[in-house]
């Protein structure tokens, strides 16, 4: 069989599958190739021979291989000049040499070839068995390596894959999000205009029909201020749930107008008494960021209403050049690491997710007995999603 003719095509294909791996045996003497070739061949390896060191060279150049056995004194090229040559190869770089030499070598020459980066000397020649047993063990630590690198190679696949997947769908995310908001904003429009305005009409033709009825009817009169109270009431529902869907003072009034309507909204639905601390000045806020503030709060405070216990929550806003950062604080018997931590907790995460859509991120600390704060870190200038 010729020298490396049983060579695999690429030493990448090896690393796909290294079912068998390459060992180099460099010697000039073809009587002690064909022994070592035949001393250490077996099936989980591919014994390929070189007789000159520019041929070693040439089969590391294009292949890899797990050990290699090189003789120290060859006739063209010094041993330590081709482990030298060997180890400038970057295939090649840690690939482990065993020098076989004719004698016993003296300190300066082992020093020197242990520098070009032998691993081990072995006298000529070599003790089967000992030659046969360091293979052995080059070949499994050169299995595991490969095997190693292959786990990493697919790890890192899944991982990419991974992240691709979370950008798809936050990317999915802004869009339905967006499309809510739009929808949110269509309701409101009809809600507010169509059944405000069917109303006041209403309002409006009960005060005529009221003016015509014969006075002096207790009853009727009763009965006509009990509906006046009714229609009063559905007014101000309708107007409540339109600001819900889309306060209009996000786009009268701006964001600080918004969160004082949203915290006194709260105060005077729940009874819980809410704190506001905001700047003096209308902080520069895009319209998505002003929305994703408006909706955080409402959810904290949704979840301070049904959850907490609290009998007073705490607003502030700080805005610097290029961050707004709101805090939600509250009194109640505070949110555990559990519940932080538990699927079920679809509104936490849903806050989380909101935030990160617009290049922010929202920290929540609870501590039992003594309430929940809710920090959300948002940009505000125009490179805020890079």
């Amino acid at each position: 069989m010729a020298p490396g003719s049983n060579l695999p095509k690429s030493g990448a294909q090896e690393m796909v599958a290294p079912l068998t791996c390459n060992v180099l045996i460099v010697d000039d003497d073809p009587h002690m190739l064909l022994a070592l070739r035949e001393l250490l061949d077996g099936a989980d390896r591919n014994i390929v021979v070189a007789q000159s060191g520019k041929e070693a060279l040439e089969h590391v150049l294009n292949h890899e291989f797990a050990v290699i056995v090189l003789d120290v004194k060859m006739p063209d090229i010094d041993g330590i000049a081709i482990a030298r040559g060997i180890r400038n190869c970057e295939r090649s770089r840690n690939t482990p040499i065993i020098f076989l030499t004719s004698a016993d070598r003296d300190t300066v020459h082992g020093f020197l070839g242990y520098e070009a980066g032998a691993v081990d000397y072995l006298v000529k020649p070599p003790v089967a068995e000992v030659l046969r047993s360091k293979i052995s063990v080059f070949i499994d630590l050169y299995r595991n390596d490969a095997a190693l690198t292959r786990e990493i190679a697919e790890r890192k696949a899944v991982e990419e894959n991974l992240r691709r997947s979370k950008e798809r769908l936050r990317a999915l995310s802004a869009r339905i999000e967006s499309a809510r908001e739009d929808e949110r904003t269509r309701a409101a429009r009809e809600v507010h205009d169509e059944l405000g305005q069917a109303l006041t009409s209403l309002k409006m033709d009960l005060s005529w029909l009221e003016k015509k009825l014969p006075i002096g009817s207790e009853a009727v009169a009763g009965r006509m201020k009990s509906i006046f109270m009714h229609v009063d009431a559905t007014i101000q529902s309708v107007h409540r749930i339109s600001s819900a869907l889309r306060p209009q003072v996000l786009n009268d009034v701006g964001l600080l107008g918004t969160l004082k309507w949203q915290a006194g909204d709260f105060q005077v639905r729940t009874g819980i008494r809410c704190n506001v601390d905001l700047p003096a000045e209308e902080p520069v806020v895009d319209q998505e960021r002003s929305t994703a503030a408006f909706r955080i709060l409402q959810e904290v405070l949704a979840n301070v209403a049904r959850h907490s216990g609290a009998t007073r929550v705490d607003i502030s806003l700080r805005v610097d050049r290029d961050h707004f950062i709101l805090k939600i604080s509250d009194n109640g018997r505070g949110v555990s690491q559990a519940q932080l931590r538990s699927p079920k907790s679809l509104g936490l995460f849903g806050i989380r997710e909101r935030a990160l859509l617009l290049g922010g991120r929202v920290d929540i600390e609870g501590k039992r007995g003594s309430g929940t704060t809710v920090t959300l870190s948002m940009p505000n200038g125009s490179d805020a999603n890079s």
